[in-house]
């Protein structure tokens, strides 16, 4: 096999559709726009949604739902995670700049602590909200759960 020996396979590679180069190239006098009407101009774009008059979905469909602005998002962390973390790292302190250190969390985060996993050392956790199943688990280890 040499260099200039290879060439792309069979029917992989087409020509390029030339448009407006006359008349005789088949392509040429409305160059495959039609004739008249705004998509035959130049600069022509339809806006998102048209279906070219016929009712567009978003506005045969009726209008639904609520948005509540004042809804406040948390980022969960589970015990077992906390767990993992604790031994992994030898931590008795946990609080939202360590989880941040360590990846678990971003700085944006609102943080709450939830009850999945088993708990075996004596923590003190920080974070924005607990469950109550996390809470009375931090505790009966002997450690402390403060909210932020």
């Amino acid at each position: 096999m040499n260099l200039n020996t290879l060439k792309p396979a069979e029917g992989s590679v087409r020509n390029r559709k030339r448009i407006a180069r006359g008349t005789g190239s088949g392509r040429g006098g409305t160059s495959t726009r039609g004739h008249k009407g705004a998509q035959s101009r130049s600069g022509y774009s339809s806006k998102r949604g048209n279906e070219g008059g016929q009712m567009p979905l978003q506005r045969r469909l009726p209008k639904f739902g609520f948005k509540n602005p004042f809804r406040v998002e948390y980022h969960g962390i589970n015990l077992d995670t906390l767990q993992a973390l604790a031994e992994k790292h030898k931590l008795s302190l946990v609080d939202a700049t360590v989880l941040i250190e360590h990846g678990l969390a971003s700085k944006a985060d609102r943080i709450k602590i939830l009850g999945r996993g088993e708990l075996k050392s004596k923590l003190e956790v920080k974070a924005h909200a607990f469950s109550a199943s996390a809470k009375s688990a931090i505790e009966a280890q002997g450690g402390t759960a403060s909210t932020i």
